[in-house]
């Protein structure tokens, strides 16, 4: 087990840590998990707008139009803020001007997403003459293509600055006036080259990677119990070598995770119910049924340590129940450790696996809905499964059940860990 441990600590923790520090995966990362506080918002309307209580469906019903705006204007248009976001986190890497690629990156993504359509005549009381686009073509179906051209376009302004393509002014210019007059440049490049793929070239950015990512899509974030699975296992395995699991994976997962959450909201806004919404595996699945207490479940190991012989470890159950109640876990994982120590890892491990398969089965089998809302990570898990789900008492059931699942998992693995702590604990007091 020691030399299990260390190879680990040798071999693999370092690779695991230079992937999730590289600067295009932190981009990534760091831009789709900017629009949380956007889609969380829109969420909340999207909750509003169905309530569970037929008397306040009723009276809401005039204000349905306009209270659907804000789902419309956040998660409707995710993919052009994460396009934002992502171009940001890079410039600011390379330290170059944040807003002045981030600009560059939104008009590259509108290039290669939007087609214009052109209304030659009023059509009274529909539209009016003028030019339109849709908004669906920014949704989160474009999450891929705005990954691309946010990190192309932000390459491109990068080289061309390293290079000294740029027009300078004077100094004593103010630097926001010097900074737009040195992206004239690579404004003109990104839309040429973005410009000529789209309409001289004829290819569809956003459709070729819809075609090649989405049987991923599919696997990780639809309905794929081993796809449930390998991410459950991955995000698990990181923490035990130290490493923060949905850093490592959010570039690879996050993508196909807010697309699926997008695609449950907006098809149970447009009145699709919520057992028969198109995406099983979303965060919110793992959030609420999985991760009780955080990631590994463990809020469980947590309530174990309160009720220890050890006194270490029962203060740090006290020190670590109201973080794990809000789902915050660095405390027991930095802690215990559960970090490189293999008799609390298997644990952290292995229930999450056990709990994800029963909690999938309970769901295609429609004792359980399928989550149509996202909500803050913070949301206490019962309470949080039962609003995520249309209201549905099971799911917050569910919760309950799968953290006396995931208890007594762990309940045997504690119990060595213990013994092994008190030995400890006796060793210095004698």
């Amino acid at each position: 087990m020691n030399k299990f441990v260390l190879f680990l600590e040798e071999k693999v923790s370092p690779v695991a840590g230079r992937l999730s520090s590289q600067r295009h995966m932190a981009a990534i990362r760091k831009g789709i998990v900017a629009t949380l506080p956007l889609t969380i918002v829109g969420s909340f309307f999207t909750i509003l707008n169905n309530p569970p209580i037929q008397s306040l469906a009723d009276m809401i019903a005039p204000y349905q139009a306009i209270l659907d705006i804000p789902n419309r204007f956040t998660i409707g248009i995710l993919a052009l803020y994460a396009t934002f976001g992502i171009a940001y986190s890079l410039a600011q890497s390379y330290k170059l001007d944040g807003l002045t690629s981030s600009m560059l990156a939104v008009m590259a993504f509108l290039i290669t997403s939007v087609n214009p359509i052109k209304i030659a005549e009023n059509v009274e009381g529909v539209i009016d003459a003028g030019r339109y686009m849709s908004i669906g073509s920014l949704s989160s179906a474009s999450l891929f293509g705005s990954i691309v051209t946010a990190l192309v376009s932000v390459e491109i302004y990068h080289f061309m600055k390293s290079k000294n393509i740029s027009i300078k002014l004077p100094e004593g210019v103010p630097p926001e006036v010097s900074n737009s007059f040195i992206a004239l440049a690579p404004a003109a490049v990104i839309i040429l080259l973005f410009w000529s793929i789209k309409y001289l070239l004829h290819f569809d950015i956003n459709g070729f990677l819809s075609t090649l990512l989405m049987p991923f899509k599919d696997v990780l974030a639809g309905n794929s119990l081993f796809g449930g699975l390998i991410t459950v296992f991955l995000i698990t395995f990181f923490w035990v070598l130290g490493i923060h699991g949905p850093a490592i994976m959010g570039p690879v997962i996050r993508p196909f995770w807010d697309m699926s959450i997008a695609e449950n909201i907006e098809a149970f806004a447009d009145g699709v119910p919520a057992d028969q919404l198109p995406n099983l595996f979303t965060e919110q699945f793992l959030q609420w049924f999985v991760w009780i207490g955080g990631a590994g479940g463990t809020l469980a190991l947590v309530t174990l340590f309160l009720f220890s012989k050890s006194e270490y470890l029962k203060s740090l159950g006290k020190l670590s129940f109201l973080p794990g109640l809000f789902n915050i876990n660095e405390p027991v994982i930095f802690g215990a450790p559960i970090v490189m120590n293999p008799i609390l890892g298997i644990p952290f491990i292995l229930a999450p696996l056990v709990t994800t398969t029963i909690s999938y089965f309970l769901t295609i089998t429609n004792l359980v809905p399928v989550m149509m809302a996202r909500l803050p990570f913070t949301t206490i898990s019962p309470v949080a499964a039962w609003i995520s789900t249309d209201w549905n008492v099971m799911a917050g059931v569910l919760v309950v059940i799968n953290f006396f699942i995931t208890l007594a998992i762990y309940y045997p693995f504690f119990k060595m860990f213990e013994q092994q702590q008190l030995k400890k604990e006796l060793e210095l007091k004698a």
